[in-house]
């Protein structure tokens, strides 16, 4: 079933592809101001996700962040890929190599989500 386009996934779709970087739900919200209220913010990065729009990132700090996909398209949701936390400014960007991993055999992979963690080149 193909969701209607609200306000509030335009709003955060632009935001997240824009921002050239993954962001926080605290983050977006200080971006939107009073525009959306935290609950709607939490709903649409979720419903986003679920569609295959933009990935989640579980980070070292706990917190979830969330990129735009910019790889996935006709081959589909993408995230074979390690993602950078900054631990000075807190920048959560994805790395562009491309990830294999040799799972045993019987084993079927569906995600990875890699993280490194360290000071950034505008930290560095």
């Amino acid at each position: 079933m193909k969701r209607r386009n609200t306000h509030s996934t335009t709003v955060i779709l632009n935001s997240l592809k824009e921002s050239g970087e993954a962001l926080s739900h605290e983050r977006l919200q200080l971006q939107l101001g009073e525009e959306m209220d935290r609950a709607t913010i939490y709903r649409t990065l979720n419903r986003l996700h679920e569609d295959g729009l933009v990935h989640r990132i579980v980070a070292d700090d706990g917190k979830q962040y969330f990129a735009f996909c910019l790889d996935c398209g006709e081959k589909g949701h993408r995230h074979d890929h390690f993602h950078f936390r900054c631990n000075d400014c807190g920048r959560v960007e994805c790395l562009s190599m491309e990830i294999k991993i040799s799972l045993p055999q019987g084993y079927r992979g569906d995600n990875f989500n890699g993280l490194v963690s360290g000071r950034c080149a505008g930290c560095a």
